[in-house]
């Protein structure tokens, strides 16, 4: 479930987006001598992003986990057979496959899960700084990467959340701090894959967005009844 695979769903749209922008795919038009038109939208996208000269994005360029945009823009088996049945369930076969692959790559920490600092974790479940190039590479030497959970989750009232997600206001305070609740946290922000397979939500731990420190932190944030989550 974990071999590389070139990507192919899921960048249709970029055609359009191009086309009707007026990036630099003219350039690309100039020099290809390309017919467009008899291209599927599927084949334009894949032949704007990865094959255009001067026209498709800077693939070479270097990203802050290490490598190219290019393998950056590589689907594994996984999100290969989630881009293949487009929002849908997967069949009970590919289901356990994917819940057996996830199970396989969480690593839990030495002498078991602990809560981390809930204060810290406040920020990190804030802020949406890293992963991002381009003009302005973010640079993780100058800050650290969080992991954007508010884009999704309400969490303390006192800041306000997104709703694709469901809430987490009260989590600690409504659901205990047993060992198994608390690895059921710890897998759901590693890679949550492993209880929803084909879930929309990252796999912060097994993709090396989030140390187990920063999980850790933004754990105590849900769980530590001194949080503001548990008020």
């Amino acid at each position: 479930m974990l071999k590389k695979t070139p990507i192919a769903a899921g960048i249709t749209a970029l055609a359009t987006i191009f086309i009707a922008g007026g990036c630099a795919v003219a350039d690309a038009d100039k020099t290809d001598k390309v017919d467009y038109t008899a291209m599927t939208p599927h084949e334009l996208a894949e032949y704007l992003v990865f094959e255009a000269n001067g026209g498709g994005f800077n693939l070479s360029q270097e990203v802050q986990e290490g490598g190219t945009a290019l393998e950056r823009m590589q689907q594994n088996e996984l999100q290969e057979a989630c881009s293949l049945i487009d929002d849908a369930d997967p069949d009970p076969e590919t289901a356990a496959a994917i819940r057996a692959a996830a199970a396989e790559s969480i690593v839990y920490p030495e002498g078991g899960i602990q809560l981390g600092d809930w204060e810290r974790g406040r920020e990190l479940t804030w802020s949406g700084f890293g992963y991002r190039i381009g003009h302005k590479v973010d640079d993780h030497t100058k800050e650290e990467a969080g992991g954007t959970c508010s884009n999704c989750h309400q969490l303390a009232t006192d800041r306000t959340g997104g709703n694709l997600g469901p809430s987490l206001t009260g989590y600690g305070k409504t659901r205990g701090t047993s060992d198994a609740m608390l690895k059921y946290a710890y897998d759901m922000i590693y890679n949550p894959h492993v209880y929803f397979p084909c879930t929309h939500m990252p796999r912060f731990g097994a993709n090396g967005m989030l140390t187990q420190e920063k999980i850790a932190d933004i754990m105590a944030y849900m769980f530590d009844p001194e949080s503001p989550v548990n008020e």
